[in-house]
């Protein structure tokens, strides 16, 4: 053998693996393809059907996700680990659906006690079979202490804040959750001041303690909670009263083959 080629073949044998895409290009080329943006992109739908003809890239990009180590991860800053973990959420979220698609409604449709699908540990991550929930409650809420994960992370649902059209990356993560709580709040379908009331997401409910105190986390986004200056006013003064709006747990797909 060439005495070059000895030496590449020894340098590949001691090469460690290759260091994970931090601009998670694979997912994000997927979503650009696939995410329909609704409602002045307030919104957002999948096109699951296209989605699953491209699977593969899915998984191997899942399959990326799960080479790295615990150990790997310790040593980024806090905001490429954020924006890993939300990648990982959405994607495994996607192919859960994608493995009963095209017969499922909604994600319930898995079981909410046997086959629950945000409970069920179906993919590898940082070392460990891991779950949805294990993923959002376990690490990302309780490590992270960031309300607006819960704007970030998609599942699955029309109720759900929207999955968003690109994919979350650490040097941009601030500005994209910034953006995606902006959008969220500023839905009128989810979430909005009238008549002296917020009338908001069960999000704001369910994960209350997130947002504590929550009349001053409403009161920052006043401006994108109403158009009239009066409910924004006693918005942004925590004087109206929260009443929480039904959740959608409709599958969020997309039908149309149309582009965006």
């Amino acid at each position: 053998m060439d005495a070059r080629l000895t030496l590449l073949a020894a340098a590949l044998l001691v090469t460690p693996a290759l260091a994970v895409d931090h601009s998670h290009a694979a997912w994000d080329a997927l979503l650009k393809k696939h995410v329909v943006l609704l409602e002045g992109a307030q919104a957002s739908q999948l096109r699951y059907a296209e989605i699953a003809k491209e699977r593969g890239a899915l998984q191997q990009y899942l399959q990326d996700l799960s080479r790295v180590s615990q150990t790997e991860f310790e040593g980024w800053s806090r905001p490429r680990q954020m924006a890993f973990l939300i990648n990982a959420y959405n994607a495994a979220a996607v192919e859960k659906v994608l493995t009963r698609y095209p017969d499922i409604r909604s994600i319930w449709d898995f079981g909410k006690v046997f086959g629950n699908p945000f409970r069920d540990e179906f993919f590898p991550l940082l070392g460990r079979r891991m779950s949805l929930d294990q993923l959002e409650h376990d690490i990302l809420r309780k490590r992270y202490g960031e309300p607006r994960i819960h704007f970030a992370v998609n599942c699955a649902s029309i109720g759900c804040p929207m999955l968003r059209e690109e994919a979350y990356v650490g040097v941009h993560l601030e500005r994209q959750l910034e953006e995606q709580a902006r959008r969220f709040l500023s839905d009128r379908s989810r979430n909005r001041a009238r008549d002296g009331r917020l009338e908001v997401s069960k999000i704001f409910d369910w994960y209350k303690e997130d947002f504590e105190p929550r009349e001053r986390f409403f009161a920052r986004f006043a401006a994108v909670l109403s158009d009239q200056p009066a409910e924004q006013k006693r918005v942004a003064e925590g004087k109206a009263r929260i009443s929480f709006l039904d959740y959608d747990w409709s599958l969020n797909d997309s039908r149309s083959s149309s582009p965006r």
